[in-house]
Parts: structure tokens; C-alpha cells; sequence
């Protein structure tokens, strides 16, 4: 059977080399000239064709099946030619699942799907082996020779899209909201690639989907065996406490995770928990051991009486109304900007009147930002050449929190969101 593994990414790796272990005919095609020529040998070592700079011929023909990266759009030339031989083309996520007999939970979500993933996962550990793997960063085909009791897998609309035959055990949808627009064309399709994993042929045994959601809570009505989150269906909360059905799990006060989106993720934790059997005590002493993953409403440090919280991850507004409606009767500086990404800011503008007392601007952004708020009633900014000016005028301000949660694309002063985050923890920490 030839595959043909396209790009030379994480997820094609690790496929190329599951395939070439099961004795398929691997063959990996890269459009980039510019490749890590070490991965390449590797690859070639174990017996994989590698080609890069071009999407030959010779490459495709005959090819059994494609398997593709996230990276790669439906509309793209490769695969168009691909479609155009009637070639099947499927996601590592959906090879890795055709090759394993291991449950998958499978976790979705425009937000929140990475810290709710990790959650799971950590919470489960206490009883099972239940690895992360998919978009946090894991390729499932790199897991699937070794036994686990779960996988836990963070699920793209990407990956999603590029499936027929996955089926979880459970699958969770955090939350809808507009993104990938261009990448799908159009939010339709965009919420359609999600919903596939829930409906026939691939429903799960359970869906657990957010009741508070209204366009999920609609959609509820067309699974199977369904449990709610943020509904006294199933997981919910009452008197400061979260509750499953009428037992109480955890105090809000034990829970290291702030804000309400985060206690979404703690409920959805709670209700996989629950189906997959563990004890009230062992998820209660789990959750209080979790910590945020980097870059997502990240506490850093607290001093003098100022907690400060990386939010790097926050690349558009929408990721950055949800950490501003975590903080209620606090007085909060507001780092915000970088590259614009010219979606409307109006929503987000209404939640820093409710929420932020002085907002700092930095980045090529700054214009744009600092005459929205002025338009939508808010006027106590501050603009700053550099993070780190930013990070000193805004403790000079004795706030309670200092929250970096720039709503923009990182690239205009740093590598990455990643590279962001760490430049501002690293100062933060640095204060004495």
C-alpha cells in the first residue's frame, strides 16, 4: 500500500515513520525548498522517499492514500491534484485511528480546547495513562504503538475536516466563535468541520457540549447522549461550588484556574472524569493540582500586592474578552496590542469599561485600538514603546493585577506569542 505524506511537519513525521514501522511504501512530499536536512536523513534512513521544493509527479501516482498536515488548506494546489485522481486524503488523526484499538477523547473548541485537554489528561493520570496528543503539539501516530487506557486529543477544525471514520468515546466542544473564516470559507463550514465528530457516521458515545453556548445548545439536539456543562443537567455552578448532577466536586476557591471560561474547562473535566469512572476525591485532588498551560491566563508571580497573569496566547479579541470578564471589582492595567489583525474591537472595547480601570497600549496596533476605546467611551490609555515600559508604567500604577492579554498577532516585536509570553514573564520575575 503507498502513502503519501504530505509536508514535512510534526504530525508528517511521526505518520511516515508509524507507516514505514506497519510496512507501508511511505513516500513524504514538502513544497518548501528550505527543510531541516537532518529530519530528512532520518526519514530516509528508515526507508521513507522524501522529496522537497515541489509536488512531483513521480510522487503521486499511484498513491493508496494521502494523509495530510493541519497547515495545508482544501484548497490548496496539492491537493487539488490529489482530488483530481480521486486519491483519498485523510488527517494523521484519523490514520492514527484507523490504527489503534485505544479510546480517544476528543476535545474541540474555538477557545479554551488546549487548557481543557491538558486538564483532562492530568485529571486522569491519577487512575489511567491517558497521554495528550493532536493540535497540543503530540501526533496521535506517535503514541498508538504503546499502551495507554486513553488518548486524550486536542482536535482542530483542520484535523477535523480531513476525517470520515473517527469516532471518540467521548467528544467535548468547548465553545463557537468566529475564526479560520479563510482557511474554511466561511463560518458555516467552519462549524460544520467541528460538527462532524458528533454526528453520524462518527457520533461519539458521549458529547458533552456547553449549555451556555447558544448556537451548542442548539446544536445538542441533533446528538446522541448528551451531557451539558454550565446546566444543571450535568455540570454546573451553585453557592460558589461546582456541582455534577446533585454531588458537590470542588470549591471555586480550591480551583487554581481563574475566571469563569476556566471554569467551563473544570466542568468539562469533571464530567469525563465521571464517565470514565474516577472518584469525587481523586478529580477534586487533581483539579487542585492543575496549573494553567503557558501563555493562557498564566499567573506568573505576585508582588507587593500585584498579581500579574501572562496571556499571551490572546491573538484576537475574542481571546481577550475572555480573560477581561474574568477580573470583577479588581483593579486591572491592561496590556494590549502587537500586530492587528483588523477584526472588530467593539465587543472588547464593551468589556474594558466593565472590567479594566488603565490600559496600556503597545505594537503596531495602537492607533487603531486607542481610537476604538476612545470612541466607545473609554479613555484612561496609555501608550508605551516597548512590553517592558509597559510592564514599569503599569506597576507604577499599584494595580491589583497586571494582565497581558494583547488581542493582536505577535509578529511586530517578537518571534511568537510563545516568544511574548516568556519576555514577559521573564521581566516580570526579574522585579524586586
Amino acid at each position: 500500500m503507498k502513502v503519501l505524506i504530505l509536508g514535512l511537519s510534526k504530525s508528517g513525521i511521526s505518520a511516515a515513520k508509524f507507516g514505514i514501522s506497519k510496512g507501508y511504501d511511505v513516500f513524504l512530499t514538502e513544497s518548501k525548498a528550505d527543510v531541516n536536512l537532518e529530519q530528512v536523513k532520518e526519514l530516509e534512513a528508515l526507508g521513507v522517499k522524501v522529496e522537497y521544493g515541489s509536488h512531483s509527479d513521480g510522487f503521486i501516482e499511484n498513491t493508496d492514500l494521502a494523509i495530510t498536515s493541519p497547515g495545508i488548506p482544501p484548497k490548496s494546489e496539492i491537493f487539488q491534484r490529489l482530488q483530481a485522481k480521486n486519491i483519498k486524503i485523510i488527517s494523521e488523526v484519523e490514520f492514527a485511528y484507523l490504527n489503534t484499538k485505544t479510546p480517544f477523547i476528543a476535545i474541540t473548541g474555538t477557545n479554551g480546547k488546549t487548557t481543557t485537554t491538558a486538564l483532562v489528561s492530568h485529571i486522569l493520570s491519577k487512575k489511567f495513562s491517558a497521554p495528550v496528543c493532536g493540535n497540543i503539539g503530540v501526533p496521535p501516530t506517535s503514541l498508538i504503538s504503546e499502551d495507554h487506557d486513553f488518548l486524550v486529543l486536542e482536535i482542530s477544525s483542520y484535523q477535523a475536516q480531513m476525517t470520515e471514520r473517527f469516532k471518540a468515546k467521548i467528544a467535548c466542544w468547548t465553545n463557537f466563535t468566529p475564526d479560520h473564516i479563510d482557511w474554511h470559507g466561511g463560518l458555516e463550514n467552519y462549524f460544520k468541520a467541528k460538527a462532524k465528530i458528533f454526528l453520524p457516521p462518527q457520533e461519539p458515545e458521549f458529547a458533552i457540549l456547553n449549555a451556555k453556548d447558544e448556537r451548542l445548545k442548539e446544536f445538542s439536539k441533533e446528538c446522541k447522549n448528551v451531557i451539558l456543562f454550565d446546566s444543571p443537567e450535568g455540570c454546573y455552578i451553585k453557592e460558589d461550588a461546582i456541582f455534577y448532577r446533585d454531588e458537590e466536586i470542588i470549591k471555586l476557591a480550591d480551583c487554581l484556574l481563574v475566571g469563569h471560561h476556566n471554569y467551563q474547562n473544570i466542568m468539562c473535566g469533571i464530567i469525563i472524569a465521571k464517565l470514565a469512572g474516577m472518584d469525587n476525591s481523586d478529580i477534586r485532588e487533581q483539579i487542585m493540582s492543575f496549573r494553567a498551560p503557558e501563555h493562557r491566563l498564566e499567573k506568573v508571580r505576585e508582588m507587593n500586592g500585584i498579581t500579574f497573569y501572562n496571556d499571551s496566547k490572546a491573538t484576537n479579541p475574542e481571546a481577550s474578552i475572555v480573560a477581561i470578564d474574568s477580573f470583577n471589582n479588581v483593579d486591572v492595567a491592561l496590556i494590549l496590542g502587537g500586530r492587528d489583525k483588523n477584526t472588530d474591537l467593539t465587543e472588547m472595547c464593551q468589556s474594558i469599561n466593565k472590567h479594566i480601570k488603565t490600559v496600556l497600549l503597545i505594537g503596531e496596533a495602537t492607533e487603531r485600538f486607542e481610537e476604538n476605546l476612545k470612541k466607545n467611551g473609554f479613555s484612561n490609555i496609555i501608550k508605551e514603546g516597548t512590553l517592558e515600559s509597559a510592564i514599569d508604567k503599569a506597576i507604577s500604577l499599584n494595580p491589583d493585577v497586571v494582565l497581558l492579554s494583547p488581542a493582536c498577532a505577535s509578529f511586530d516585536m517578537f518571534k511568537s506569542y510563545e516568544h511574548r509570553g516568556e519576555v514577559f514573564k521573564d521581566y516580570v520575575l526579574s522585579k524586586q
